[in-house]
């Protein structure tokens, strides 16, 4: 009797955990996976989320080329997150949403070519994606950028852009600040005092 009540017991256990509702992971809003990007969070979210959106994620990054889902799938293709590792693919999606203006994207690829990850470093390529995610405001892009100029790359046509485009960011961070400041006293010295004063000039 008791094997028999046993038995019973584990069956209806077994039918109560089948029976359990799955929690639908819901799709990122533009603005929420933009964030998420901006923060360098986009794909542990995808690996806390159990891989459930893959096929989400590749349909609004191939067929509805959102910029923001094709720098999301790029980085997935490229590091191979929920999807099987392909490097070259990665690189094309993230130059697709790139191409959209998508600043975080013009920033990872002037990253990417600076340094040589998963291309061949190319300092001149790395000023081209740099200077436009600059001009969008991206910080990131702004410092590497200047970064660059001071170590002998780029034309000294883009000095003054560059100039202005940092010493305007906002930045709460000190020792981000004390960086800038340093970045920017350097490149002053490449450039004649009538373009310093007009890149400080308010914006």
């Amino acid at each position: 009797m008791i094997k028999k009540w046993y038995w019973i017991g584990l069956f209806l256990s077994m039918n109560t955990v089948a029976q359990e509702p799955i929690t639908a992971v819901p799709l990122y809003t533009q603005a929420e996976l933009i964030e998420l990007i901006k923060k360098n969070e986009h794909l542990k979210r995808v690996k806390d989320d159990e891989c459930q959106l893959v096929k989400d994620i590749e349909a609004r990054a191939e067929t509805m080329a959102l910029p923001s889902y094709q720098f999301l799938y790029g980085d997935m293709l490229a590091y191979g997150v929920c999807v099987e590792r392909n490097v070259e693919l990665g690189l094309y999606y993230m130059r697709q949403s790139a191409e959209q203006g998508l600043s975080s994207a013009l920033e990872q690829l002037g990253r990417y070519y600076d340094v040589g990850q998963l291309v061949q470093a190319d300092k001149a390529m790395a000023v081209v994606y740099l200077r436009e995610a600059a001009a969008q405001g991206n910080i990131k892009a702004q410092l590497r950028l200047v970064n660059l100029f001071n170590d002998g790359h780029g034309s000294p046509r883009d000095y003054e852009d560059a100039y202005r485009w940092l010493f305007h960011s906002a930045v709460a961070d000190k020792k981000l600040h004390k960086t800038i400041e340093k970045a920017l006293a350097q490149l002053a010295e490449k450039m004649p005092q009538s373009a310093i004063r007009r890149a400080r000039l308010p914006m």
